[in-house]
C-alpha cells in the first residue's frame, strides 16, 4: 500500500480527519482521537501503525512485516506498525485499519459520538 493508497482508504471512512504532524507523517482520526498513522522509513518505504485487538496484536507481532509500534507497544498499548510493503496484503492492512478505526470509534465518549451521528451500541 503506498501513502496515496492509505490516505484515499482513510478518508472514505465516515468522520475522519486528517494531519500531517509528527515530522509528515500522515495522522488519521476519528473523534479527535487517532486511529491510523502513515509515515515513511528512514529507507523512504511506507509503514503504517494502528490500534489492534489483543488477540490481533499477539497475532500480528509474529507475522512477517509486522511488529508491535515502537512508540505506542513500549507505553503498553497494543498498537502495530506494518513495514513491509512487500509482504502485507493491502486488503489485510485495509482490514485491520478498519478495524482500528471500529475500535476508536467505540471508544469515543457518547457525547462525542452522539455528536458524530454514530451508532451508540
Amino acid at each position: 500500500m503506498t501513502h496515496d493508497e492509505f490516505n484515499n482508504f482513510c478518508s472514505n471512512l465516515p468522520h475522519t480527519t486528517y494531519v500531517m504532524q509528527w515530522g509528515g507523517s500522515h495522522v488519521w482520526k476519528i473523534g479527535g482521537k487517532v486511529f491510523a498513522i502513515g509515515f515513511a522509513r528512514k529507507d523512504g518505504s511506507p509503514a503504517f501503525t494502528f490500534k489492534t485487538s489483543e488477540n490481533n496484536y499477539y497475532f500480528l507481532r509474529e507475522k512477517e512485516g509486522y511488529q508491535p509500534a515502537p512508540y505506542f507497544a513500549s507505553r503498553g498499548m497494543k498498537w502495530i506498525q506494518q513495514f513491509d510493503e512487500v509482504i502485507a496484503d493491502k486488503e489485510e492492512l485495509e482490514y485491520y485499519i478498519m478495524e482500528s478505526y471500529r475500535m476508536v470509534a467505540q471508544g469515543l465518549t457518547k457525547k462525542v459520538r452522539r455528536e458524530l451521528g454514530l451508532s451508540m451500541e
